[in-house]
């Protein structure tokens, strides 16, 4: 296990305290920041979100970090809005993102049986093989709260679906995502941050 620390990007998301708990529980305590060096000297990188694309995307430009997490070369792995992040753009605030992953956050269409946001437990299907989902089986259960989702790409490795398919877990170089909260999601959760940070 290496001895550098995790690092979660203090992007003012409202999850941070529940992912720094389930970080303790597999044995690594994290590092709440903005500091570019310390970012850059971390073991794996977190980049969580809550909230609006715009902001979020404020948020990281005023400290800079539009322009240095893209640079990144260690595992990192973006959460939920942390995800959306990191692909070119999303229609949320019709905003630029960090361009890493190749797509477009889009507005689910609201129906009678599927309000918006997509809250509460759904179920991912995994396309391929992975390191992140090792162990994981098809069909589980992982925990979602969201407006916005990414296209099924070349870069989706597990999708969902909410109307329509969905990348629910992306990796594209050393950068992972998953639009679920991993924290929130019991033992399947579990299990994928232990593969981050075990596997990668």
């Amino acid at each position: 296990m290496s001895a550098a620390p995790v690092v979660i990007i203090d992007g003012g998301g409202a999850n941070v305290a529940s992912l720094s708990f389930a970080l303790e529980r597999l044995g690594r305590t994290a590092v709440l920041t903005t500091d570019h060096d310390r970012i850059r000297q971390a073991s794996h990188v977190i980049l969580p979100g809550v909230g609006a694309a715009g902001a979020a995307m404020a948020r990281l430009a005023g400290a800079g970090l539009d322009r240095l997490i893209p640079t990144l070369t260690q595992p990192v792995l973006g959460i939920c809005l942390g995800m959306q992040l990191l692909y070119e753009a999303s229609e949320e605030d019709d905003v630029h993102c960090l361009g890493v992953i190749p797509g477009v956050a889009r507005r689910f269409t609201p129906a009678p049986d599927r309000p918006v946001p997509h809250m509460g437990w759904n179920r991912i299907q995994p396309l391929a093989a992975a390191d992140l989902l090792a162990g994981i089986a098809p069909g589980s259960h992982c925990y979602f709260v969201h407006s916005y989702a990414l296209p099924v790409t070349a870069a989706t490795i597990a999708t969902a679906s909410y109307g329509r398919a969905f990348a629910a877990v992306a990796q594209e170089r050393n950068f992972l995502a998953t639009q679920f909260h991993p924290e929130r999601s019991g033992r399947t959760g579990a299990a994928i941050l232990a593969n981050f940070l075990n596997r990668y």
